[in-house]
């Protein structure tokens, strides 16, 4: 039996508005009972329309069902991520983080990566040693944590304190982040030990440990040692399963009268750190016209002050200040940006930032986009808005 066969001009005649003297057609009417439903377009759109945007924004990704759906659906809950438990490790891959303030840094968290890495492949549990238990260190990975009493910068104490740590438990490998006080303290404890140390290790697995040598013309490689030093994007943090984070007990040995009698951090001026070296960098933009006030700004939040290409080509901020591909790509923690709309070239220079913070006018400026916290307002009301609650602050 064949199926019958359809008469386009037949349907389209069907459609045809009649007592118009040129041929009209109504498409959208309905179809005659054998043929196949028409889809509406239109309808279609009007149920993907997504609540709640200021500009037209469609959810092509889920099908409308009907063109009559009376209630949507409930958004479906995240899964909470699962918590894994190691008992008995067969032996500690322990972790040396710099975690300024109480905090871990990006290149802290590519350290439990690649102790990760390590543990699980061996069977093994990961140990931070850090000055103090934190949130952060069961989501970055870490099965045990272990407070180490060195307090303040003592990196004599925190050397043999590590030391002590290696002689009383089944330490199989230890992590440090190659960088100006985690390179120092590797170095110290791999002179105490007399372990060697690889140090600025560019890729890490559990089998082998690499890092470029000779002007970068050949490469290091050797099964992972006991002491490593990792550089930074060598391996990528971890991500997915929470673990434990359980607190470990140790006796530590009396700390011992060393050459260091007294030691603190003497913080530099940020208005004379370079971009590449700044941990806070507030930027103005096009849309800043009272630098005076942005100046301010600058030194009452204790930042770095960074501009765009187009107020350091108008003579407004030194070259020097410019912030992007074309000027200095940064490493900070934090990027304030002011009236910055966010050119290609200038976002570049941000990627790196661990945390954006943005005020523009527009919406929907790449900066907005990619900023973290974002406030949708003129920077010339903000900057002595900001400068107020500062002055409160302190006089509080």
């Amino acid at each position: 039996m064949s199926r019958i066969r359809k008469d386009p001009r037949t349907e389209r005649a069907a459609h045809r508005v009649e007592g118009s003297i040129r041929p009209r057609f109504d498409l959208a009417a309905a179809p005659a009972a054998t043929s196949r439903p028409r889809r509406d377009p239109r309808t279609e759109e009007r149920l993907a329309l997504v609540p709640g945007t200021v500009r037209r924004r469609l959810d092509r990704t889920q099908r409308v069902a009907a063109a009559t759906t009376a209630t949507p659906a409930a958004p479906a809950m995240e899964a909470a991520p699962k918590l894994r438990a190691i008992p008995e490790p067969a032996c500690l891959v322990a972790v040396v983080p710099d975690a300024p303030g109480g905090r871990l840094t990006p290149h802290d968290r590519q350290l439990f990566g690649a102790a990760r890495l390590l543990a699980d492949t061996g069977g093994g549990a990961v140990l931070a040693l850090v000055a103090c238990w934190s949130d952060e260190l069961a989501i970055a990975g870490a099965d045990r944590v272990l407070p180490i009493p060195a307090s303040g910068y003592d990196p004599e104490a925190k050397a043999l304190a590590l030391l002590s740590v290696l002689d009383g438990l089944t330490v199989r490998h230890v992590l440090f982040p190659e960088s100006t006080d985690g390179g120092d303290l590797a170095r110290r404890l791999a002179a105490l030990s007399g372990e060697p140390l690889f140090a600025g290790a560019e890729s890490l697995s559990a089998k082998a440990v690499t890092r470029a040598a000779q002007g970068r013309r050949i490469e290091q490689r050797r099964a992972p040692p006991r002491l490593i030093s990792l550089a930074a994007d060598a391996v990528a943090p971890h991500a997915g399963t929470l673990h434990e984070a359980l607190p470990v007990e140790f006796a530590f040995p009396e700390p011992t009268a060393g050459a260091i009698l007294s030691a603190e951090y003497i913080p530099a001026d940020p208005a004379k750190v370079s971009l590449a070296e700044a941990d806070f960098v507030t930027s103005a933009g096009n849309g800043v016209t009272d630098f005076e006030v942005f100046r301010a700004l600058v030194a009452a939040l204790g930042a770095t002050p960074g501009a765009s290409r187009m107020v350091c080509d108008a003579g407004l901020m030194p070259r020097a200040a410019q912030v992007g591909a074309s000027g200095t790509v940064l490493e900070a923690r934090c990027y304030f940006a002011l009236g910055i709309a966010g050119a290609p070239q200038h976002l570049q220079g941000v990627a790196r930032c661990e945390h954006v913070v943005a005020v523009n006018t527009d919406l929907h400026a790449a900066m907005i986009e990619r900023a973290g916290l974002a406030i949708v307002a003129d920077a010339q009301e903000v900057m002595p808005a900001l400068l107020r609650l500062i002055a409160e602050e302190k006089r509080g």
